[in-house]
């Protein structure tokens, strides 16, 4: 799949996560909407992305967002453990949200880099 593509997608789970957090938790906090405005961004440099000359910006700012959504949330992995194996944790429903984002924004990451490193590795493009 090409990278603007998985990263509408990406975007859009984001954005679909955010959503559910926030209808899931009765509306409560805010805070419950930032993977829908971190999809919301990344929505926004996949839609960039579709025009040559920015592609390769709007990729890159695709993954500094995707690094900081991964870094924003990864305390939610070990939370999430932990309430898998019975422990108590607070606010369960928004630890295992903050997981989710840490793994979708890991996983795009890594399949972004390797995206990278193919272009760098394939002949130069006419034009680029």
């Amino acid at each position: 799949m090409e990278m603007p593509k998985l990263t509408l997608w990406y975007a859009l789970i984001l954005i679909v996560i955010g959503l559910a957090g926030y209808f899931g938790m009765g509306r409560e906090s805010i805070t419950a909407l930032i993977p829908a405005f971190f999809g919301i961004a990344v929505l926004i440099t996949a839609l960039l992305a579709r025009k040559d000359s920015m592609r390769r910006h709007a990729m890159h700012a695709a993954v500094v967002l995707a690094v900081l959504a991964f870094a924003g949330t990864v305390m939610g992995i070990p939370k999430t453990i932990t309430l898998l194996t019975g422990g108590e944790i607070a606010r369960p429903k928004a630890v295992v949200v903050q997981a989710i984002m840490a793994l979708l924004s890991l996983g795009y990451v890594v399949v972004a880099i390797r995206s990278f490193i193919a272009a760098r590795r394939s002949p130069a493009v006419i034009g680029d």
